[in-house]
């Protein structure tokens, strides 16, 4: 049977981010609701030194 040629797979960086983003945003808020602002702040500064030292990685 012959199988008609496919298309290049459809790029879905752009959603993931996004979707990431949303659910960061959601979690910090569940986090701000619970346990207060400086958690949710101490959360983001602490994501923030993670995706930071990223590059900095062996």
């Amino acid at each position: 049977m012959h199988m008609p040629p496919r298309g290049p797979a459809p790029n879905y960086t752009v959603p993931a981010l996004i979707m990431g983003f949303v659910n960061l945003l959601a979690w910090l808020i569940v986090i701000w609701g619970v346990w207060g602002f400086s958690v949710a702040l101490l959360v983001g500064v602490a994501l923030h030194w993670l995706v930071g030292r990223l590059p900095h990685r062996d």
